[in-house]
């Protein structure tokens, strides 16, 4: 369970975020949505343990983050953030390979490969395995970084617009793959997302975190948490929620 108490945090002096109080549950996709500049890479950041908060505190799942070990913290929490890059000349199995760390610390055992593996089948990297990171398409690279969170074997996964490289079929892909294993089921993961393509929040999220000016304008399960009157008041110019196919569609109103 993620909990998070009269949160106060910010990059230096400036406050991004002003006493933040919400909670929720496991499982499921968990939306974070909301303009620039709303807090929403500040919030994973802080739920990741990366901020030490001015006040208040971020808990997941009994655990105070900003005063977790790291080690703790790299077994409880995969953070995919926006700036994720390598200098080395590395490759794509070598890249999702670190997302291991905190179990092979440098020496990864059968059970390790396999779980390398596994991610690179699960985002369709087995082709690209042997290729440089800096070789790669930014589509193709944050395929690479999902896959590396995803290797990280975590309850919970953090994911910092991971669509905004992606092309429309890539991007339905990777979000049918998140979908699916947060789902129920002995891989079950909670994933916090932040998403930008409100269209692909009202087909996908769970739940919806909007945030507006560092504070929460609305939480709850999506179908009471993302509404026309919420999302015009969050992003101040008429939107309206419809379906079409089958798909939640956010639209001008």
């Amino acid at each position: 369970m993620i909990r998070i108490r009269n949160l106060t945090v910010g990059w230096g002096d400036r406050p991004v975020l002003s006493d933040v109080s919400l909670s929720f549950g496991e499982g499921g996709i968990t939306a974070l949505i909301g303009p620039n500049g709303a807090g929403k890479s500040t919030l994973l950041h802080a739920l990741a343990g990366l901020l030490t908060p001015q006040s208040g505190a971020a808990e997941v799942d009994g655990l105070d983050m900003a005063r977790a070990a790291p080690m703790d913290r790299a077994r409880l929490v995969a953070l995919l953030a926006q700036s994720d890059r390598v200098t080395a000349r590395l490759n794509v199995e070598d890249l999702v390979t670190f997302g291991r760390w905190p179990f092979h610390r440098g020496r990864p055992r059968a059970e390790d490969r396999a779980q390398v593996a596994r991610a690179l089948e699960m985002f369709q990297l087995e082709d690209l395995a042997a290729r440089q990171i800096d070789t790669l398409s930014g589509g193709q690279r944050q395929r690479a970084f999902t896959a590396m969170a995803y290797a990280q074997e975590t309850p919970w996964m953090l994911l910092d617009e991971p669509l905004s490289a992606l092309d429309p079929r890539h991007a339905r892909d990777l979000m049918e793959r998140l979908h699916a294993m947060s789902r129920p089921g002995p891989d079950q993961r909670s994933i916090v997302i932040v998403l930008h393509d409100l269209s692909t929040a009202a087909h996908y999220a769970d739940r919806i975190v909007a945030l507006k000016d560092g504070r929460v304008l609305k939480t709850g399960p999506r179908p009471l948490a993302m509404t026309s009157e919420v999302l015009t008041a969050l992003y101040g110019t008429g939107l309206q929620v419809t379906t079409a196919g089958g798909y939640g569609v956010v639209v001008p109103a």
